[in-house]
């Protein structure tokens, strides 16, 4: 059958205009929908951009296609949850890292350098003995001590950041005692205005154990001082608030830090014993040289007798003791006023075995079957203990019977003995000074 031209034509134009229609009806009207294949990214209304023909704006152009768009969604997620647990992480191993203390030390006696230098084994700088300020850091166990020392650290001008504070002093006598109360007063007002929270001190206490002037700063007795480390057999001790100290060597007369070499253990040492100091009237140093001259012992050790008792050394007496000590088996040390004194320590520090003379002396010191040198005597101490110096004829007899190997082995026991005593007063210094300061209460 033969379509006619006209109807033809008009179902062409029909045609034409109902897709026309169509077309204009999803251009206008209808909402788009954008297949993943053809997603574009709709441009941004209100952000012109220059570059037009004659200056006008041209139209912000859409974004290209990107078809992994949905992965980099799922990729960026998974980057962030990492992140997210790494930082948990991270806040745990700082939770559980251990916790560090900071506390400052003011060395405002010459036995702040023995705590510093010989128990704590802390740098000072300037290393120059006689610089007015001489500072340190070092880290034992969980506490950052910093150290402050010299005549030019004075009250007010000591950089403290830090609430702990340990304050080292000097009680042994009235003129003493009165420069130490005065830094007491000062830290006293420090904790009044709660700049510092903890105080410790460590005293030089008077050698018949006198040290009652002390008494009213204690925290048991109303005060504001936790802890007292006190040296010499004081009745106080009882390893609570108030703990033995040793007296350790004279920092004051610049002896210094003694670091054990080879030939110190094994060398052949020309005197079996060593006495340079003073010698009292009517006291039982008289008795030691009496013994030694008597017996023609004086021959076989090195003494130096004085009549009266000089504070400081000159660098020829500090070096002639120095070379006594490291040339002597045995170093003698009669009693003064108080049984323990500096020779003990400045002879261990060379390896030379003390010989003690153990009595009691005058004063109000601790009396017992440990005492006297208790805190020594119970940490086993090497040294030969005597009552009266007619014995030492007898002890120097078994000098001379001594191989030069068992002397060897003795002197070397002896230096093992005196850095595991300093060992252990750091270890019992630091964690006292923790668990009272950062865990009581």
């Amino acid at each position: 059958m033969k379509i006619p031209k006209r109807k033809l034509f008009l179902l062409i134009i029909f045609a034409y205009v109902a897709f026309s229609l169509y077309a204009a009806y999803n251009v206008f009207f209808s909402s788009k929908v954008i297949s993943r294949v053809h997603r574009v990214v709709k441009k941004e209304t209100g952000a012109p951009l220059g570059g037009g023909r004659g200056g006008g704006a041209a139209p912000f152009l859409a974004d290209e296609w990107n078809p992994w768009e949905d992965e980099q969604v799922d990729y960026n997620s998974a980057q962030n949850k990492k992140r997210e647990a790494f930082k948990l992480h991270l806040g745990r191993v700082d939770k559980n890292k251990p916790k560090r203390y900071r506390v400052q030390i003011w060395g405002k006696a010459a036995i702040g350098l023995y705590l510093w230098e010989h128990i704590l084994e802390g740098p000072l700088n300037p290393t120059d003995k006689v610089a007015q300020w001489r500072e340190g850091e070092l880290q034992s166990e969980k506490i950052d001590f910093s150290f402050y020392t010299g005549p030019a650290v004075v009250q007010g001008h000591v950089p403290l950041d830090m609430n702990s504070l340990v304050l080292v002093l000097n009680g042994r006598e009235q003129q003493k005692v009165s420069y130490s109360m005065r830094w007491l007063e000062h830290v006293h007002s420090l904790v009044q205005s709660h700049t510092v929270s903890h105080v410790a001190v460590v005293l030089l206490g008077n050698e018949q154990c006198n040290n009652d002037w002390i008494g009213p700063y204690l925290k048991r007795n109303g005060g504001f001082v936790d802890l007292l480390f006190l040296v010499y057999d004081s009745p106080w001790v009882n390893d609570k608030d108030v703990f033995q100290w040793p007296l350790g060597v004279a920092t004051y007369r610049q002896f210094p830090m003694i670091r054990p070499n080879a030939q110190m253990i094994t060398s052949n040492r020309p005197y079996l014993c060593n006495f340079l100091g003073t010698v009292y009237k009517n006291s039982s140093r008289e008795t030691l040289m009496q013994v030694l001259k008597q017996s023609g012992l004086d021959k076989e050790c090195i003494t130096t007798a004085r009549e009266k008792w000089l504070p400081q050394e000159t660098a020829d007496s500090l070096r002639r003791y120095q070379t006594a000590l490291a040339q002597s088996e045995l170093t003698l040390c009669p009693v003064g006023i108080n049984t323990e004194c500096y020779r003990i320590y400045e002879a261990c520090s060379y390896g030379s075995v003390p010989v003690v003379e153990d009595v009691q002396t005058p004063g109000t010191c601790a009396a017992g079957p440990s005492s006297p040198l208790r805190l020594l005597k119970a940490a086993g101490a090497p040294f030969i203990f005597i009552s009266d110096w007619k014995e030492l004829p007898a002890i120097l007899e078994r000098e001379r019977g001594m191989s030069q190997e068992q002397r060897v082995d003795r002197r070397r026991r002896l230096l093992e003995w005196y850095a595991s005593f300093r060992q252990q007063m750091k270890e019992r210094f630091t964690d006292v000074i923790e668990e009272t300061f950062f865990k009581s209460g």
